[in-house]
């Protein structure tokens, strides 16, 4: 089975109802996680803890849905290689 790995990260939105985050460099990356059950242990933890700031949010990424090694190479794959 393959891995299905889970970015979890959040920052300070522009606009609490949208998703552009106010400033790209002071993101938090949580971390990496192997399944979505930690994954989403994670992003809640973060969630509660910073539930007083009306503009912060986290977010958990499918890094698995990114690629399908299935589908040929991405020109900018093909580059690369």
């Amino acid at each position: 089975m393959a891995q299905r790995l889970h970015l979890v990260f959040g920052g300070e939105l522009e606009d609490p109802g949208g998703t552009k985050f106010r400033d790209v460099d002071d993101i938090h990356i949580v971390g990496i996680f192997p399944d979505y059950k930690t994954a989403y242990d994670a992003w809640k933890a973060e969630a509660q803890r910073t539930v007083d700031n009306a503009h912060m949010r986290y977010f958990i990424a499918h890094l698995h849905r990114l690629r399908d090694e299935a589908m040929p190479a991405s020109p900018t794959e093909e580059l690369e290689g």
